[in-house]
């Protein structure tokens, strides 16, 4: 009976957020109101589980990088970027798209995603400002970008740590495992982008010949604290990159560096916290209550173990099973403890295979359908949110299903090329 409520409450919260006919963050808090109020997850399994709560690493790292992003949006740091990239470009806004595109893979390799379109996306609203043109095409094609490009490396996407650490994978492995792929499917994203958002490309030349004479030095409005803020970036990157080193989590590095920043630029709190997504972090706060219950009532893990059932021990098929239903249940709900709760069973399933290459392909299929699954609708990843949010704040409002209409074609390809990779590399070639 609790399975099907909150079966229930989930379905009429997405259904109420992909409609639109309440803001989302509303839909999800009252989805989990109703969640607290009848008893399925209680107060302690809310606020304080691990395995059935409020994921405050994610919010507190979501709300650290805003504080940071809000203070260093007051150096100028934002609009020298975008003046620089639209130069580069010749100020041709398909160019400028493809430009930021490939930062922002490469960027979120190194980076989780959440932070990297933190740190894109106010570069490109005053890119595409100086353009007038629209910036939705091009937040949209940065998430995807975002979420493809965190899958090359251990510390891009949350779900390769906890897969990494369930199956004692290093950053070398995933590098050289993942990172071919991600190649691939970036430029398959570039050769799409062009078709996927035609007719969104158009500017005044006028504009652009005005962008070629500006001096983007001359954007620079407090250089002093863009070399705090830049100290602080560094040491919080640093961080993130070595957090297995300093066993630190990136919300605690986030944090720290937000604090610091705070204190050594003399911020008002009326300042750094007018950048703080609100709406944002209280809709992930409501979400993960609601993906609590699923947890909770065992419909995620009866779910993963119908998808290991229909394997048969064959780990070709497992293999692809894996890849599909991954990139379609990631779509739903958050790829986080989907992976969480997948990766013990594929643990099991590796365990029975006398062939190691064909476990790690598994492994690696879990990997590529939870993360490029991020990309099949608007709340498929985090990345997806925090950009949606700063769209609306921005006056360029981006809905549930204009996003998910480009994002379950990018997901379609992006599923379609790594099947046969993974077949060819470790089935055929190995």
């Amino acid at each position: 009976m609790s399975a099907a409520i909150a079966i229930a409450v989930f379905v009429v919260a997405y259904a109420l957020i992909a409609t639109e006919k309440i803001p989302k963050m509303v839909a999800a808090l009252a989805g989990a109101g109703v969640i607290l109020v009848i008893g399925i997850v209680g107060p302690d399994e809310a606020f304080y589980s691990r395995d059935t709560g409020i994921d405050w690493d994610v919010i507190f790292l979501l709300l650290g990088m805003m504080i940071i992003v809000g203070i260093l949006r007051r150096t100028g740091v934002f609009e020298y970027t975008a003046i620089w990239a639209a130069k580069r470009a010749k100020g041709s806004p398909l160019r400028v798209l493809l430009l930021l595109v490939l930062i922002t893979a490469v960027a979120s390799a190194f980076l989780d995603n959440v932070t990297t379109v933190l740190l894109v996306a106010p570069v490109t609203l005053l890119v595409c400002d100086r353009l007038d043109t629209s910036p939705v095409a091009f937040l949209i094609a940065e998430v995807f970008a975002s979420n493809i490009g965190g899958t090359a490396t251990l510390i891009g996407d949350p779900p390769n740590i906890i897969i990494a650490s369930r199956a004692g994978l290093s950053f070398d492995d995933f590098l050289t495992n993942l990172a071919p792929i991600v190649v691939l499917e970036i430029a398959a994203l570039a050769l799409l982008l062009p078709w996927l958002f035609r007719g969104s490309f158009t500017t005044d030349p006028a504009r652009a010949a005005e962008i070629m004479a500006l001096n983007e030095r001359e954007a620079i409005r407090d250089r002093t604290l863009l070399l705090k803020s830049g100290a602080v970036l560094a040491a919080v990157f640093t961080g993130f990159v070595g957090h297995s080193v300093f066993h630190l989590e990136p919300s605690v590095v986030a944090l720290v560096g937000a604090g610091l920043l705070v204190l050594i630029s003399g911020t008002r709190p009326s300042e750094y916290l007018a950048g703080v997504e609100w709406e944002t972090l209280l809709f992930f706060a409501g979400l993960f209550v609601m993906i609590g219950a699923l947890i909770r009532t065992g419909v995620i893990d009866h779910l993963a173990h119908l998808a290991a059932d229909a394997t048969g021990g064959n780990a070709l098929v497992a293999t692809m099973l894996i890849l599909v239903v991954s990139a379609l249940a990631s779509g739903v709900i958050d790829n986080i403890p989907y992976v969480a709760t997948m990766s013990p069973l594929v643990a099991g399933l590796v365990a029975d295979l006398p062939d190691q290459t064909h476990g790690q392909a598994l492994w690696w299929s879990l990997g590529l359908g939870a993360d490029f699954g991020g990309n099949l609708t608007a709340i498929g990843a985090s990345a997806n949110v925090v950009v949606l949010g700063i769209a609306l704040r921005a006056g360029h409002p981006i809905s549930f299903w204009e996003f998910t209409r480009k994002g379950s074609i990018v997901t379609l390809v992006t599923v379609l090329l790594a099947a046969p990779y993974l077949w060819l590399r470790y089935f055929v070639l190995a």
